[in-house]
């Protein structure tokens, strides 16, 4: 694998890692687009073994009992804040509903990858030049 190709991706609940320190793990957290909007919560973290980073947030929305639940994949740089229980997106709510759907099949493929960044209009972590975000607390 060079450093211009996306990686393997696999959900954190599926890893026996733990995030570095506990309470920065953002699972279950309530998720707001920019304007303070709902998006739903933290399903899952999704990282990039070899690069040992988180790479997209995992958001779940809507239905009952786990039924009728939609996901939202959102790259990690979207992140301008986390607080107690929350984490703020740069992001419109309509802009996240307008994303390519989530699918698990897909996920770690460049091309889905890419089209998941270019739809949020951020560069991809193996891109020339990425740097990995900060989150403020």
């Amino acid at each position: 694998m060079t450093a211009n190709e996306a990686r393997q991706l696999v959900k954190l609940s599926e890893t026996d890692r733990t995030v570095a320190v506990g309470e920065e793990d953002i699972r279950g957290f309530a998720v707001k687009d920019r304007d303070g909007e709902d998006l739903g919560k933290v399903d899952d973290l999704l990282i990039d073994l070899e690069g040992d980073r988180v790479r997209f947030l995992l958001v779940a929305s809507g239905g009952f009992l786990g039924i009728g639940k939609e996901h939202s994949f959102i790259p990690v740089d979207a992140v301008t804040g986390i607080s107690a229980e929350e984490v703020t997106v740069d992001l419109a709510r309509e802009h996240v509903a307008g994303a390519p759907e989530y699918d698990p099949e897909l996920s770690s493929t460049q091309a889905y990858q890419e089209a998941v960044y270019g739809h949020y209009n951020y560069t991809p972590y193996w891109a020339e030049g990425y740097i990995y975000p900060h989150f403020p607390r």
